[in-house]
């Protein structure tokens, strides 16, 4: 039985996807005076006259921070929680919008008092708090453009996007805590700012776990002195749409991160309409969780911009899936109402693997809308996920022997909203809008562009496919919250994304039509990995491995995982000084210095020492071959192998792969 909510979104579904198809450039034109506040309201809607550098909404002026917080105070609604802040040890805050407004505007005073001005850049290496939130928002009030580095990477990764970026501040933690103990970040800074030639002046200190830290005296600060000596209010600096809002540092096929360039008026657009369509966001009545870590883009886009500027009620939780127990998702969804949980294939398929009566023992019924985000989820998590987080959603009860029996169900079908979308694109691209009944939605596709977007699968050639093989997908028109280049680098903005096919962007992502128009991703056609929705270069981290003195030479694939959905596959020739290492030292010796050099999220699962890798007689190496064996097929492709300069270095490698 169809509600009068479900009739309402449905039809507003098909009323926003008739407005586009008339006019795209009106269509988000109309969406940019709605969903966003304007101090001067823009009059140019696209400028595509240097194509592929877009200009959207140019002549309008607008501030990220005053959408995401001040004009819901100066609604009325300053005493609505904006987060609901969950510590892994169990402390707890809740932020209100009047409390975010004043700690947002203590802390852009504090940069401004440290002499960070529009168009200063400021690294945040911070931990899922409350002040990473503040931070982000305290640079965008502003108009200091925020580089936010995932709190995994290491000293050298940290350093080389602060180089790049010339970042003028860095704001970190002194640590945070992780499946129970202490997780130390200050040190990471401290070594990433050894060397000399930096061009950071201050580093704020956020006191979290109160571990012993080194401090460099006139450049470190504790951050809750400084901010706690300014003024709760701050005047609003209007900024132009397209004035820089952040850089985001993502994998690159070099070797080299590229700093992706969003800016402001267009990027607010598009995430503030997409929270709310492809969530069916209710600001008033929902309570929403994305479980991403801040320093990706889902974070940036579906945690700070796009829900706050909805006026949504948030879940910030610092933690892991696992600790103290593996039901503290379920508890946390069960203690603040979650209605809306977006999270990634990769914890969905980690809970099955620890069993549904985990889930069954905590009231879920709160629970209306489920999205998946970071990479394509396979049907079998996708069932999973709707049957037993969304559907069977009551609290269960203990049976005499000890079973768990689930409660009764609330919603009668929770839909799930299976978005597709990328660092560089900034918003959702592809997702069934929740309107879609539940016989339409298809377990494991994303199946539709959003309102506004023009998307296509497409042969060699740059032509729509015209049947349901193997194409490659693509985005044909501008949009708005599409990165503006590559900080520092316009030419290779242009040779990464819009060279391959005249006039589109390339996502680098395989996909194909079904027979009812809709789209499934097939995964990178390129050699960037997405191991639990982290994007990883195999080029750079043979570049890591190559650099260690035992490696002569190293290829890298992804390979499929049932867990993380790809992994990290490494394939080494040692140097001749290290004859007579054996295979589980330099593995376990090849790995750490992995995780040290790039994060321990770029440690290989498995790396296999051999004597020689599957080359072309041209030099080339057929890292098709090594995927194969990564996947644990027993016997090489006959027609690779013919055109390997030596054959039979694939039987000693897949022999080494074998169990």
């Amino acid at each position: 039985m169809v509600t009068t909510h479900e009739h309402e979104t449905l039809q507003r579904a098909h009323d926003l996807y008739a407005q586009a198809e008339d006019s795209q450039l009106e269509y988000w034109a109309s969406r940019a005076r709605d969903e966003v506040h304007w101090d001067t309201p823009f009059t140019q809607v696209l400028d595509w006259s240097n194509p592929p550098f877009a200009r959207w909404f140019a002549d309008g002026t607008t501030n990220a921070c005053y959408n995401a917080v001040d004009r819901h105070v100066a609604a009325g609604n300053g005493d609505r929680i904006a987060l609901y802040f969950e510590g892994e040890p169990g402390d707890t805050d809740a932020v209100t919008y009047a409390d975010l407004q004043a700690r947002v505007s203590q802390t852009a005073n504090a940069l401004e008092s440290l002499g960070v001005a529009k168009g200063d850049r400021v690294a945040i290496y911070l931990p899922m708090l409350v002040e990473a939130v503040v931070a982000i928002l305290a640079c965008a009030r502003i108009g200091a453009v925020h580089s936010v580095v995932f709190g995994g990477f290491s000293a050298e990764a940290l350093r080389s996007r602060i180089d790049d970026a010339e970042a003028k501040v860095v704001i970190t933690a002194d640590g945070s805590y992780r499946r129970g103990k202490p997780n130390m970040l200050k040190p990471i800074v401290d070594d990433a700012l050894a060397a000399e030639g930096h061009t950071v002046e201050h580093v704020l200190v956020v006191a979290r776990n109160k571990e012993a830290i080194n401090w460099v005296e006139g450049r470190d600060k504790w951050f809750h002195e400084v901010v706690a000596a300014q003024p709760t209010s701050h005047p609003i600096v209007w900024h132009e749409a397209e004035h820089p809002l952040f850089i985001l540092y993502t994998s690159g096929t070099t070797g080299q991160p590229k700093g992706i360039l969003h800016t402001t008026g267009g990027y607010l657009t598009q995430v503030t309409a997409t929270a709310r369509d492809t969530f069916d966001l209710q600001p008033e009545t929902d309570v929403f969780w994305c479980t991403a870590d801040i320093g990706w883009v889902t974070g940036h886009s579906y945690i700070v911009y796009g829900p706050l500027s909805n006026g949504a009620t948030q879940v910030l939780y610092e933690g892991t899936p696992d600790t103290p127990h593996r039901g503290r998702w379920w508890e946390i969804v069960e203690k603040y109402g979650v209605t809306i949980l977006y999270t990634a294939p990769t914890a969905i398929r980690s809970a099955m693997k620890w069993g549904r009566d985990i889930a069954d023992r905590y009231d879920l019924s709160s629970i209306r809308l489920l999205g998946s985000v970071g990479e394509a989820i396979n049907p079998e998590a996708w069932d999973w996920y709707r049957e037993v987080i969304g559907d069977n959603n009551g609290a269960g009860t203990i049976s005499e022997d000890g079973a768990v029996i689930p409660g009764p169900r609330k919603f009668e079908h929770v839909p799930i909203a299976d978005t597709w979308w990328q660092t560089e694109t900034g918003a959702h691209i592809l997702t069934p809008l929740p309107a879609l009944s539940a016989d339409e939605l298809k377990p494991g596709s994303a199946q539709r562009a959003v309102p506004g977007v023009s998307v296509d699968v497409v042969d060699d050639y740059g032509n729509t496919m015209q049947d349901t093989t193997q194409g490659f997908l693509v985005i044909r028109d501008p949009w708005p919250a599409m990165a503006r280049t590559i900080w520092g680098d316009d030419q290779r903005f242009v040779n990464t994304y819009w060279s391959r096919f005249d006039g589109m962007y390339f996502a680098g992502d395989g996909a194909r039509f079904d027979e009812d128009g809709d789209i499934w991703l097939l995964g990178r056609v390129d050699d960037v990995m997405n191991v639990s929705g982290h994007r990883l270069s195999t080029t750079e981290i043979e570049s890591s491995l190559v650099a260690h003195e035992l490696v002569a030479e190293a290829a890298v694939v992804g390979a499929a995982d049932a867990t993380t959905g790809q992994a990290v596959y490494a394939f080494v020739i040692l140097t001749e000084d290290a004859e007579g290492i054996d295979q589980d030292t330099a593995e376990a010796t090849l790995r750490e210095h992995v995780g040290a050099q790039i994060g321990p999220i770029a440690k290989p699962k498995r790396i296999l020492v051999t004597t020689d890798l599957p080359k072309t007689r041209s030099g080339k190496i057929m890292r098709r071959l090594l995927k194969d064996a990564a996947e644990g097929q027993t016997q090489a492709d006959p027609t690779a192998l013919a055109t390997l300069a030596d054959p039979a270095v694939m039987e000693e490698i897949l022999s080494g792969m074998r169990p």
